[in-house]
């Protein structure tokens, strides 16, 4: 009967751990591209581990590919996989050419992404996209996505804090710091969040893609508070 029991508990015990292991979702580069394709370069993470928490993820970094894909109002995308998205804008490019035979200017699509932190509670994937589509010059765009590690589920900016009014306090001292030497035609005391925050190795960055506190020839604004003074506000933990 011991050595019954001994077996039993000897069972649990890898049940348990294969299940704790199974639990961990672990990210892969992949490219994805389609047939006819000359235009498009798609390389972005793909999670895999628990199905439920992988699916969910998956599926956000897939709906922000096939955004930044779509050409025309954004209320209007339909697109129902990234292999789609990358047909239609290879689509809409030959109807340009038809309709413009007389234009060289080339269109071209690159989206890479990236898992810039990872841990048990929070993981914050960067999308950066490229694209051009015959205008003056490309656009560089920059999307973080947060996920809570445990579920997949999708976090709002306004989930990564305990108390995000101090944080913009906090925020705002080193945004002037960062920006000190820049022409920017803004107000400092009518400082603004940006819409793209996320956790890195460096603390808590935030990142100002192009045109949204400044002209195009400042760029990208961005910089990292350390979670050494972020601490006390952060809803997760950042060790």
């Amino acid at each position: 009967m011991r050595q019954y029991k001994y077996f039993i508990s000897i069972f649990i015990f890898f049940v348990f751990f294969s299940c704790a292991e199974e639990q961990k979702t672990t990210y892969s580069e992949i490219n994805i591209t389609a047939k006819n394709n000359n235009l498009v370069e798609v390389n972005i993470p793909k999670a895999t581990g628990n199905k439920s928490v992988s699916n969910q993820i998956n599926s956000e970094i897939q709906k922000k590919v096939i955004s930044a894909l779509h050409i025309g109002n954004l209320e209007d995308v339909h697109s129902p996989s990234i292999e789609e998205s990358i047909i239609s804008f290879n689509n809409e490019y030959n109807a340009f050419n038809q309709d413009f035979p007389e234009s060289s200017q080339l269109w071209e699509a690159q989206i890479d992404g990236e898992v810039i932190y990872q841990s048990e509670e929070l993981t914050t994937i960067a999308i950066t996209t490229y694209k051009n589509t015959g205008g003056a010059h490309g656009n560089l765009n920059i999307s973080f996505l947060n996920f809570d590690s445990k579920t997949g589920q999708k976090l709002k900016n306004s989930q990564l804090f305990t108390d995000m009014e101090s944080f913009k306090t906090l925020a705002k001292a080193y945004f002037e710091a960062e920006t000190k030497e820049k022409s920017l035609l803004t107000d400092y005391n009518t400082f603004e969040l940006p819409e793209n925050i996320g956790y890195s190795e460096d603390g808590i960055i935030l990142l100002y893609n192009t045109y949204e506190v400044a002209p195009y020839t400042t760029g990208i604004i961005e910089f990292a508070i350390p979670f050494s003074k972020t601490t006390s506000y952060l809803a997760f933990n950042s060790l």
